[in-house]
């Protein structure tokens, strides 16, 4: 793929129709696959508050919020509680993050190391993602890769305070955001999708990948 041509808003690095439809569709693809074998589940906060979004993941790391934190962990919590075939109780691991998504990573980012997670978050029609900052990781060094899939969704960013001004812009399905030096740690958040914008999945919605390195390294 080519590197395509940049806007930058506020710090943050956004390349539009980053990808063809082709593409997309067997991001798409992809994406179906580590929902079977990782459902999306919609989490709670540390408040006990029902998320708007549904999440799942792949990698080595997960990222989950319950009553317990926000954290990563290693192994998918859509399980805990249930019998495993062998009729032991467990829990699985994520599964791995798609070829085809890492090589977005390295083209766009440039960085030889593999990201430890690639979270899948999945927005329905009256999803939102309130105002927040990326920072659950262990060394801020490395950037944060988002790509977008579906129906546009706005998308607010801000400063390093969450008082600080925000700017908008439209994420459409194909569209890549880069975070990194100041914009790292910066207050970033989806406002609403738009339905009906694109054609990409079945049910309508918009699914965002998010690929980050946790680890220090």
């Amino acid at each position: 793929m080519d590197r395509p041509a940049k806007l930058t808003v506020q710090g943050f690095d956004i390349y539009k129709n980053a990808l063809s439809r082709p593409q997309q569709e067997d991001l798409r693809d992809a994406v179906r696959d580590i929902i079977r074998a990782a459902p999306l589940i919609r989490p709670v906060t540390p408040s006990g508050k029902a998320m708007s979004v549904r999440m799942s993941a792949a990698g080595r790391l997960g990222w989950i919020t319950d009553r317990a934190g926000y954290r990563y962990s290693a192994t998918y919590p859509g399980v805990r509680g249930r019998e495993q075939a062998d009729g032991q109780a467990g829990e699985q691991e994520w599964p791995p993050i798609p070829e085809q998504i890492l090589d977005i990573w390295h083209h766009m980012t440039g960085i030889a190391r593999t990201p430890d997670c690639c979270l899948v978050n999945y927005y329905d029609t009256s999803a939102r993602m309130g105002m927040h900052q990326d920072r659950d990781e262990g060394d801020f060094d490395w950037p944060v890769l988002s790509i977008s899939l579906g129906d546009t969704a706005t998308f607010r960013m801000g400063g390093v305070k969450r008082g600080d001004p925000t700017s908008s812009v439209r994420l459409e399905s194909g569209d890549i955001v880069v975070m990194g030096g100041a914009a790292r740690l910066a207050y970033h958040g989806v406002d609403r999708i738009l339905p009906g914008t694109s054609t990409l999945l079945r049910d309508g919605g918009r699914i965002n990948l998010t690929l980050r390195v946790v680890d220090h390294g």
